[in-house]
């Protein structure tokens, strides 16, 4: 047998030099914490629309999305969908530093908003990032919750959201700054847009500076109180003659007032001039264009309150109410965009041991648009969660 010794010590060197990254790796890594934690949740719907129906395939029949309640067509009866796409997992790591500090890292995945297999055979749905995020001293660096937003405010709901029409919510890349309940953020900006006269949504990537936004937690023994505020340009370049900024801001204030025997009572209210995508999963566009192309925001208003009830130690409802109203320029926008939309819902869970929930949901909701056709949802979804 002859042995190539050249090519045996390149196959040392090789697995000595890999031997020694792997320990300087470990080395580095020596005594990070590393946790798993997420759910798993099935859910399964009835749906009913007033007005046509919502095609196969449709993320409104996942979870609610008001721009999407049809407002014309005609009754097709009751619509079944079961999945177990919001199922969530989430990876935290904590590594302590020589200067007694400690860095966090968190990934988290879902598998809602995705495309995959079908309903006929495989139901097979990709993974999509929700947070990925670094934590160091008062710093957040990465893709998390919108600090426009009060992740403390929802309420618990079988829903993928719950009080969608009437909050600000959203995840994106950002640098944020943090200080004994104060926030400062620069956010990834993005700008809808409605062409003038109507028609489908212009999703313009023009913004040459990121979104500003700022907050104050006020945390007590009674709950807490959040207010956030919000300055943003909206950009738009299409190449062939129209390039306009238009200013927008936003204000949203929200908490959470803790009653006796573990009940509570969360709210939103929230208004400005382009809010856009950042309430009720962008119902309303950011700005419409006029007829010489330029940039006009769009007002709205949204609110939200919810009312949870703890019935002993095992049982628990939730009762919610939620609702966005958009001033439209109708000459600008036409007669077919979202007016108003609003949704109530209830629920009854019970959860024999911690890790374990079951419960029941009846959703009724409402949209209507400029032109005066609107329609409804009544929906009835349950749900079975193990959380761990």
């Amino acid at each position: 047998m002859k042995i190539n010794f050249r090519k045996a010590a390149l196959a040392v060197t090789f697995a000595l030099a890999g031997a020694s990254s792997q320990l300087a790796h470990a080395d580095m890594l020596a005594g990070t914490n590393v946790k798993f934690t997420g759910y798993v949740k099935a859910d399964a719907m009835i749906s009913n629309y007033s007005e046509g129906a919502l095609g196969s395939g449709s993320i409104g029949r996942d979870f609610y999305i008001p721009s999407l309640t049809p407002v014309s067509g005609g009754d097709e009866g009751a619509q079944f969908d079961a999945h177990i796409r919001q199922s969530r997992f989430r990876f935290t790591t904590n590594t302590p530093t020589d200067e007694g500090d400690s860095i966090t890292g968190v990934l988290e995945l879902d598998f809602i908003v995705t495309s995959g297999g079908n309903e006929r055979i495989s139901n097979s749905y990709l993974p999509r990032v929700r947070h990925a995020f670094i934590k160091y001293k008062n710093w957040l660096i990465g893709q998390t919750w919108t600090t426009f937003m009060d992740v403390g405010s929802l309420p618990e709901s079988l829903d993928f959201i719950g009080t969608t029409d009437g909050i600000t919510f959203g995840r994106q890349t950002m640098v944020r700054y943090s200080n004994n309940g104060f926030e400062v953020a620069l956010e990834n900006p993005e700008a809808t847009v409605t062409p003038n006269g109507g028609g489908g949504r212009i999703v313009a990537d023009d913004n040459a500076v990121p979104d500003l936004i700022a907050a104050y937690t006020a945390k007590r023994d009674w709950g807490h109180l959040k207010v956030a505020g919000l300055v943003r340009q909206l950009s738009y370049d299409d190449g062939q003659g129209i390039d306009d900024d238009e200013t927008s801001y936003g204000v949203a204030v929200s908490g959470k007032f803790k009653l006796g025997n573990g009940d509570d009572i969360r709210f939103m209210v929230n208004g400005g001039s382009g809010m856009g995508r950042y309430v009720a999963l962008n119902a309303s566009n950011g700005a419409v264009l006029t007829a010489n192309g330029d940039l006009e925001a769009i007002d709205s208003t949204g609110y939200a309150v919810a009312y949870r009830h703890i019935w002993n130690d095992k049982m628990r409802s939730n009762f919610m109410f939620s609702a966005l109203d958009v001033d439209n320029d109708t000459a600008l926008t036409g007669m077919s965009v979202t007016e108003s939309t609003y949704s109530t819902r209830a629920n009854l869970l019970y959860s024999p041991t911690r890790a374990l929930t079951v419960g029941a949901e009846y959703t009724f909701a409402k949209r209507e648009v400029e032109s005066g056709l609107e329609g409804d949802m009544n929906r009835i979804q349950v749900s079975a969660k193990y959380a761990f």
